[in-house]
């Protein structure tokens, strides 16, 4: 019998960088961190549920293809990194599980048999998981953004970790595409500052923490569009009463920026 896992909210770094020198080296730091997880889990989990940042939906929808292709959404990386294969076997039967729990607490689900893995997805699972041995079921976000509903599906989400799934919401606690290295140094530190506070307060105060995290210093700045914070809301909701610990954590990354990433754990 599975031991509960815990979930995790992950900054993925930028574009294919694990297959890329250069970039690869830089993100040491975080290629460790990514690294770390399948450790700390101390079992290998029955499927990751990864919610991606790279992916919006009228309804949440999950990816039910047995063999999942690959969706290349970054542009201007050299042409090898238009030929990456990540072959880990999709879980459509666990794509079942988790749409009778969505329609159990009345959210809006659906299933799409085409869809890929996108680089949300396929880049930090590749430094997870390199072998592409352990099954994948790739989530949309739900347009519209709304933290109050990512919360809830993360709730809707919190028995499959009783049941072997690893809950990974992958985004960046930074995204703001014009404003790296030296203008994106201060935001993101003031941004980062509050989040770990947020993260690290009790259940009930997190949750609104996150509810309003447009309050927070500099958020719009760090997150025009706050698509890659939301899988946060994901992995808080299946974890709600759980303590956070920061498992990565870097002030340096795309030039200057400050980066972190969570996990949520009873344990």
């Amino acid at each position: 019998m599975s031991q509960r896992l815990p979930t995790y909210f992950i900054s993925h770094g930028g574009g294919p960088w694990p297959w890329m020198p250069e970039m690869a080296a830089a993100m040491q730091p975080l290629a460790q961190s990514l690294a770390d997880i399948p450790p700390q889990l101390g079992q290998t989990p029955k499927a990751v549920l990864m919610v991606t940042a790279h992916w919006e939906a009228r309804a949440f929808t999950l990816g039910s293809s047995p063999a999942p292709g690959m969706v290349y959404d970054y542009g201007g990386f050299p042409p090898h990194t238009y030929q990456i294969t990540y072959p880990a076997p999709g879980a459509p039967a666990l794509a079942q599980r988790v749409q009778a729990l969505l329609e159990a607490a009345g959210l809006p689900v659906a299933q799409d048999a085409q869809r890929g893995y996108d680089h949300g997805t396929f880049v930090p699972l590749a430094v997870m998981y390199p072998q592409a041995d352990v099954p994948v079921l790739q989530m949309s976000l739900r347009a519209g953004l709304d933290p109050a509903e990512h919360l809830a599906l993360g709730r809707a989400l919190a028995p499959l970790r009783d049941e072997g799934v690893l809950i990974v919401g992958s985004g960046l606690s930074y995204h703001n595409l014009r404003a790296f290295g030296r203008a994106g140094q201060a935001p993101s530190q003031a941004f980062d500052a509050w989040l770990q506070t947020a993260v690290a307060a009790p259940a009930a105060q997190r949750t609104q923490y996150l509810l309003d995290w447009e309050q927070a210093p500099a958020a719009r700045l760090c997150h025009p569009r706050e698509e890659h914070l939301l899988p946060l809301m994901v992995a808080v909701g299946a974890a709600e009463g759980d303590t956070a610990s920061c498992v990565y954590h870097e002030d340096g990354i795309f030039g200057g920026v400050t980066a972190s990433s969570f996990r949520f754990s009873a344990a």
